[in-house]
């Protein structure tokens, strides 16, 4: 008996609209990363308010640490525990990195050869990268969320909750499955376990 092949939607949306541990937030402060198929992988796009937060001090580009600012991060897991971490900012920096192992750099930050696009404007701001596919774990995949901001109290927000005892974005099991849009691809590039550890 012939299957029909797995129908891939041409974008996906995670809103992020509760805080870390499951409570719903109001509308100024829902962020949405959206993935789209791209051509040679995914297009990652972020749209979030924008709450004012000092920017890296380093110029606009591959920033490490980045999480410690005003942040949208989107994890894309595989089976097993290798996954990437890309985080997106306001003022054209980012942080891509694969992990193999919870929290367990595989390599250093990854640079993307067109960078990060970003603006702010109205109250909110956009950024987005190419993701080429051959940095993405193999699939089936499982993605989650969060969007960070503040510094006294600092704000953790996640699409999908992350209840605990403090926020950990690193806990696999709570990432959602999902059929990344044209497939997703991966494994290609997918670096050697390392030992540096993230947060």
């Amino acid at each position: 008996m012939a299957t029909e092949p797995e129908h891939r939607a041409e974008a996906v949306r995670l809103v992020i609209g509760a805080t870390w541990d499951g409570v719903p937030v109001s509308g100024d402060e829902v962020a949405v990363v959206t993935i789209r198929a791209a051509p040679g992988g995914l297009r990652v796009e972020v749209e979030a308010p924008f709450h004012g937060d000092p920017p890296p001090t380093t110029l606009p580009g591959s920033t490490d640490r980045l999480w410690e600012h005003e942040v949208v991060e989107l994890f894309v897991a595989g089976p097993g525990d290798r996954y990437l971490e890309v985080e997106l900012g306001p003022h054209g920096h980012y942080l891509v990195l694969q992990l193999d192992g919870v929290r367990r750099r595989a390599g250093p930050p990854l640079e993307l050869e067109h960078g990060a696009e970003a603006r702010v404007e109205a109250g909110r701001w956009r950024s987005a990268v190419l993701l080429p596919s051959r940095l993405l774990p193999p699939g089936p995949h499982r993605v989650n969320a969060y969007a960070l901001h503040g510094a006294a109290p600092r704000r953790y927000l996640a699409h999908a909750p992350v209840p605990g005892p403090a926020p950990d974005f690193h806990r696999l099991e709570r990432f959602a499955p999902m059929a990344l849009p044209g497939g997703g691809g991966g494994g290609g590039n997918f670096r050697a376990p390392g030992d540096t550890e993230v947060r």
